[in-house]
């Protein structure tokens, strides 16, 4: 029988709920579990109501579910709102009293940090109550883990946290010994990874030789500026703060243009003060990868809730014309591969690269196979000896088949440039005749072409001759994939499609797979069907089955599932 945990740790800002569920999180990874993780928080500093909440299984896992085993409230409002989501027969860990229900679980978090030496231990003490509960994740894991994360702080730190996870533990074993649930077995180590979404992203960067970062903090992109800096000595990155989004991506494109692998990272508002250099980057056709995290807008929305409300935006940003690649991560490993291909491409094409992502990816903790490091290539493209001529024969924007013109980069011997963000020659000298402005514009249409066969097609799995096929994109890929599953346990067909590259569209691969369906649905965390809207517009179908979320939450597969099912009889 599958094995299955999930349960929340829930308080408010302040409480550290990140740091200790993201340390129960690796207990459990430890100690040969898969695991997924995801964050609801509020844009506050202090107070308000957040969660962690951790789906553990002895099976891979790539969504969340709604319904809790076990909650760890941390504060009253947690206990009295949270445990609406408990199932039947789940339990709650809390300091409320309650002697009278069967589900609470009552420990004294406050007074038992207290003995440790500070009641800001109260959630290590909940960490050990947790332990004590499972009793599977060792103890001995969550302390050697704690003695890692505190080493930096001095042995009384460590010792005191030692002592609160005891005193939880001991707690919840000596008072409630009739109401323990089976202890979860010892499972082998299985060498996987434990990683975000942004982290995934990060690491690509850095393996795919990024040279300079630049960006403004913003959620939920702020992660990217947090793990470069923190890597930066250790890679030879430049990473620069920017006081804001216009000089971010600037600089990029000064580095770029200087020869550096160059990245910005933002969210949608960032995103906007930053279209006009993105612009400049078509124009001059300067390699740029750009990492755009979505979150509910308009204006400033809701900072730090998810959201699929920019695949238009990421299309169309920029006035005039000019070739991008547009991917879309599902899960982490999807988000290393893409991350990686989109600095390949975008010099190999010599034009921007934006890598769509959101706060429900970029905050996912996902139990990952390792990444293949040595299977890696970075290639730059830049122009050989033979390419650049001699002396002013350099032309940057010289006309080919492909529309891509050789690339020397300043400093380079007998390669003279001229660059300029109005329309110009082969040399970059400035233009205001008809033929050449033409020449230029059909010489950068011309490398869509070659980027249409550089697609990361569409994933379908399922059900070959499904009666419901599921189309998503972005971090729905696990959803769709779970909804699959308990689909078919109704008796229904099902397969679902992801689809990861989003310019170019793969239009004939996204034809096909609703030729082979009964009956299509298209699942977005939006309101007005964007993903819909880019198949019929690139392939003239109209899907009227539409499931949409846009309350800053993600999906789970239960509620795909219940929706599919209220539309139809399967």
């Amino acid at each position: 029988m599958p094995l299955e945990l999930n349960l929340r740790l829930a308080g408010a800002a302040g409480q550290g709920l990140d740091t200790t569920g993201s340390l129960l999180a690796q207990v459990f990874h430890r100690d040969g579990f898969h695991v997924f993780t995801h964050q609801d928080y509020m844009s506050r500093i202090r107070g308000g109501h957040n969660y962690f909440q951790i789906r553990v299984a002895d099976r891979p896992l790539e969504a969340l579910r709604e319904d809790l085993d076990l909650l760890v409230a941390l504060d009253h409002r947690a206990w009295a709102e949270d445990r609406a989501d408990l199932r039947e027969g789940g339990l709650v860990l809390t300091e409320a009293e309650a002697p009278e229900d069967p589900t609470v679980l009552t420990v004294p978090f406050t007074a038992l940090a207290e003995q440790a030496g500070d009641a800001l231990y109260a959630n290590t003490v909940a960490a050990g109550a947790l332990m004590g509960l499972t009793a599977g994740p060792s103890l001995d894991t969550l302390k050697t883990l704690l003695t890692e994360q505190f080493s930096r702080k001095g042995e009384a730190v460590v010792a005191a946290n030692h002592q609160a996870a005891q005193l939880g533990y001991d707690y919840l074993r000596a008072h409630f010994p009739e109401r323990l649930p089976p202890s979860l077995p010892a499972l082998p180590a299985h060498g996987k990874l434990l990683i975000a979404g942004v982290e995934a992203m990060a690491l690509a960067a850095l393996a795919a030789g990024v040279q300079f970062y630049s960006a403004y903090p913003m959620t939920p992109a702020t992660g990217f500026l947090n793990y470069l800096a923190a890597h930066a000595d250790e890679f030879g990155v430049v990473v620069q703060q920017a006081e804001d989004e216009i000089a971010a991506i600037n600089l990029a494109l000064g580095a770029a243009y200087a020869g550096a692998r160059a990245m910005v990272a933002t969210s949608g508002g960032g995103f906007a003060l930053m279209v006009e250099g993105l612009a400049l980057a078509g124009m001059t056709e300067t390699p740029l990868v750009i990492g755009l995290g979505q979150r509910p807008g308009p204006a400033t929305g809701l900072p730090t809730r998810t959201e699929q409300g920019e695949l238009w935006f990421a299309l169309h940003a920029g006035h005039g014309e000019f070739p991008r690649f547009v991917f879309a991560p599902g899960d982490p490993a999807e988000a290393f591969e893409l991350t990686f291909a989109a600095f390949n491409l975008a010099d190999k094409y010599q034009t921007p690269a934006l890598i769509l992502f959101d706060q429900y990816l970029a905050d996912m903790l996902m139990t990952t196979p390792r990444f293949d490091f040595g299977a890696l290539a970075i290639d730059r493209h830049l122009a050989t000896p033979a390419e650049i001529g001699s002396g002013y024969s350099y032309a940057r924007y010289a006309e080919s088949e492909s529309g891509v013109s050789p690339r020397a980069l300043p400093g380079t011997p007998e390669a003279v440039v001229e660059v300029d963000s109005d329309e110009h020659d082969a040399h970059g000298h400035i233009i205001e005749d008809v033929a050449t402005r033409v020449a230029q514009v059909e010489k950068r249409r011309r490398k869509l072409e070659g980027m249409r066969q550089e697609l990361y097609p569409p994933l379908v799995a399922g059900d070959a001759d499904p009666e419901v096929l599921l189309l998503g994109w972005g971090s729905t890929r696990g959803v769709l994939a779970e909804a699959v599953e308990k689909l078919r346990l109704h008796g229904v067909r099902a397969a679902h499609l992801h689809c990861p590259q989003l310019w170019p569209f793969p239009a004939e691969a996204i034809e096909a797979a609703l030729r082979s369906a009964e009956r299509p649905f298209v699942v977005e965390n939006n309101a007005t069907g964007q993903f819909a809207g880019l198949i019929r517009r690139e392939t003239g179908l109209y899907l009227r089955d539409q499931i949409h979320r846009y309350d800053g939450r993600p999906f789970s597969p239960a509620q795909v599932v219940a929706e599919v099912l209220a539309r139809g009889d399967f």
